[in-house]
């Protein structure tokens, strides 16, 4: 007996919409020391120490900066921690 051939319907979607992007802000606060800051960017962004001392001195003087940018999910991670760290963490919405 004969298979009938049936073609499986397929249906794809062209969706190119990337997936939104997400900020971590961390915002400067007179609580902190600025080498505490250093060691908690380097353990928890996994940046140089050199990177974290850039980071934090234009957190220092700008009042604020934006310290990584990608998927949600990691984004919120990343806030946590740095909240752990008792930084002033934020997640913004990439514009």
């Amino acid at each position: 007996m004969a298979r009938p051939k049936i073609k499986p319907e397929v249906r794809t979607e062209a969706s190119t919409k990337a997936e939104k992007r997400w900020n971590v802000v961390v915002r400067n606060d007179p609580v902190n020391f600025m080498g505490y800051v250093v060691v908690a960017f380097v353990n928890v962004l996994r940046i140089s120490q050199d990177s974290a001392k850039r980071l934090m001195r234009l957190i220092h003087e700008e009042g604020r900066a934006t310290v990584w940018t990608g998927g949600r999910e990691r984004a919120e991670m990343l806030v946590l921690e740095l909240q752990q760290w008792h930084l002033d963490a934020r997640l913004e919405q990439d514009a």
